[in-house]
Parts: structure tokens; sequence; C-alpha cells
């Protein structure tokens, strides 16, 4: 007997299957990284045969990419929307506090933040370290459309990483009084902190 989910399954269309898989994709090399995670394990993460996760992506390596670069994407489009949206001062402190809240909006969905975090620290795979370098040229690049020098950008950029590096430690979940590491999180997070300490 064919189940409902099955049905429903059968029933999507390639780019809804292949988004499912790409879905499941973030989750598995979230937890576990590049070299961790295995197509067997995707495969399992989204409901389906490991042979049809190869047939739509090729490698691992190719899907590892593409879950990466779709990861830098949404943030370089959040600064994108900020920019498109009107005028940007760089000297206007009001306006970089747009694009941080820009930031701040994506910071509740771990998973694509943690994909990014292991895509640059894999330098070790040639193919990852050179995403990795073209996609943070990209961001500094799309930071530049501000007007602001290459020193404004780069440490907009620093502060961005020092927020993920900490979500990846997941310090906002492990705040307690008199810990020196509480300090630097709640300075850091401002008023994002309250919708990290518990994440769903």
């Amino acid at each position: 007997m064919i189940s409902p989910a099955t049905t429903a399954r059968t029933r999507m269309s390639a780019e809804d299957r292949r988004e499912l898989v790409l879905a499941a994709a973030t989750r598995a090399f979230a937890r576990s990284g590049y070299a961790g995670t295995s197509t067997d394990a995707i495969a399992r993460e989204a409901g389906v045969s490991q042979p049809y996760v190869v047939r739509i992506f090729g490698t691992k390596l190719e899907l590892f990419l593409e879950v990466f670069e779709r990861s830098v994407l949404r943030i370089r489009t959040a600064f994108e929307d900020v920019l498109d949206a009107g005028p940007f001062d760089p000297e206007s402190e009001d306006d970089w506090a747009r694009m941080g809240a820009a930031y701040s909006e994506l910071l509740a969905d771990r998973d694509f933040l943690q994909v990014m975090m292991h895509g640059f620290s894999a330098g070790g795979v040639d193919e990852i370290a050179s995403a990795a370098r073209r996609c943070m040229g990209e961001v500094f690049t799309t930071i530049k459309r501000t007007g602001c020098d290459d020193e404004r950008a780069r440490d907009f950029v620093a502060y961005g990483m020092l927020l993920n590096v900490m979500l990846s430690m997941r310090a906002p979940e492990h705040l307690a009084p008199g810990d020196p590491l509480t300090a630097l999180t709640t300075c850091a997070f401002g008023d994002a902190l309250e919708m990290l300490e518990s994440p769903a």
C-alpha cells in the first residue's frame, strides 16, 4: 500500500524535490561538516535514496558547494535589499544599523550559518577554499556598495564573523553571571540576544 507521504513525494515537481534535498543537505552539513557527512546521511535526512541524491547533484562536493554558496548568497541578498531600498550614507550610524539588523534577522537560522562556517574552515579542499574566497570577496564587494572605505567594510565583515563564531560555539545559550564570555556575548549581540538564547 502506498502511504500518503510517498504519494506526496511522487507528486512533487523535480524542482521541489531538488529543494527538499538541498534543505536536508543544509541540515546534515550543518551538523557534521563536509568531511563528516555522507550522501547516504543526506538521503536519509531527505527521505530519498542515496542514488537519487547522486543523480541530482553528482558528487558530495558538488552538493556541498551548492549548499555553501546558497548560504552566503542569503547574506549578500539581505545586504543588497537594504542598499536597494534607498540611499545609504556611509557616515550614518543609523544606516549601518539597518545593515546590521538585516544580518541579525538571519541569525535565528543556525543551519545555514553553520554551513557557512564549515565552508570557510574547509580550506584543505581546494574547491571549497576557492569558493570560500570568492564568496567572501563578493560579500566584501556588496558592503563596499555603501560607499565606505576598505577599513569600514573590513570591520563590518569582521563583526559578522565574530557573531558567526559565537553562534557556532552556542555562546548565547550558555550565559552565566561571572563567565568572562557572557559580557562579550551580550555586547556583541545586543538586542538580538533575546531571540538567540533558546533557539527552536
